[in-house]
C-alpha cells in the first residue's frame, strides 16, 4: 500500500512537470513568435503601435483649417443677419413706444395691430436664430463626419505598407500619458495629408 502511494505521488509529480515545461514553453515560444512579428512590422518603435495627436493634426491638416474657416463665416454670416434684423426690430419698438406715449395712435385698435406686427417680428426672428444655429449644428457635424472618412480612408491607404495592429488617437496628451517620441506618426500623417488634399485641390 505504501510503494503504491510513492508510486502514484510520483506520476503525479511527472506529469505536473510535463504540464509545467508545456504551459511555460508555449508561452516563451508565444512570446517569441510575437517579437518576430512585430519586428517586421514596426516601424517607429519596437511595436506594431502608433498614435496621432488629433489637436496638432487637425491644427495644421489643411483641409480640417478650411472646414473651419468655412464654418467660422458661416457662424458669422449668421450673427450678422439676427444682429442686423435684432437692432432694426429694436428701432421699431422704440418708435412704437414714443407714439404710444404721445398718443399719436388714430385709435386704440391702430396701436394693438402695431403691437400685434412687432410681437410677431419678434417670434419670427426668435424662431429663424433657431432655425440658423440648428443649420450651422447640421454643416458643423457634416464637416466633422466629412473630415473623419478624410482621415480613416487616408490610414487604410497609408497603413498597407506601414503594418500598424493599432493607431491611438491621443487628444492633448489625455489618452496617453506617455509613449516614446518614435510611436507619434503625427508629423508624418499630417505631411502626407497635406499633400494629397495639395493635389486634390
Amino acid at each position: 500500500m505504501k510503494n503504491l502511494s510513492l508510486i502514484l505521488n510520483a506520476i503525479l509529480l511527472i506529469a505536473v512537470i510535463v504540464l509545467f515545461v508545456k504551459v511555460f514553453g508555449t508561452n516563451k515560444n508565444e512570446s517569441t513568435t510575437f517579437s518576430a512579428d512585430a519586428k517586421q512590422v514596426a516601424k517607429p518603435g519596437k511595436y506594431p503601435f502608433a498614435y496621432i495627436n488629433v489637436d496638432s493634426l487637425l491644427s495644421n491638416y489643411q483641409f480640417a483649417k478650411d472646414a473651419n474657416e468655412s464654418l467660422i463665416r458661416k457662424q458669422e454670416d449668421s450673427r450678422l443677419s439676427i444682429n442686423t434684423q435684432a437692432q432694426q426690430l429694436q428701432i421699431e419698438m422704440g418708435e412704437f413706444q414714443k407714439k404710444l406715449e404721445a398718443n399719436a395712435f388714430l385709435s386704440r385698435e391702430r396701436a394693438e395691430q402695431e403691437q400685434a406686427r412687432l410681437v410677431k417680428r419678434q417670434q419670427e426672428l426668435q424662431q429663424l436664430d433657431g432655425k440658423l444655429s440648428q443649420q450651422i449644428m447640421q454643416v458643423q457635424q457634416k464637416m466633422s463626419e466629412q473630415l473623419r472618412d478624410t482621415i480613416n480612408a487616408f490610414l487604410k491607404h497609408y497603413n498597407k505598407n506601414k503594418k500598424y495592429e493599432i493607431i491611438f488617437s491621443n487628444t492633448s496628451s489625455d489618452n496617453i500619458l506617455y509613449a516614446e517620441k518614435g510611436y507619434d506618426i503625427t508629423a508624418e500623417i499630417t505631411k502626407q495629408l497635406n499633400e494629397r488634399f495639395k493635389a486634390k485641390k
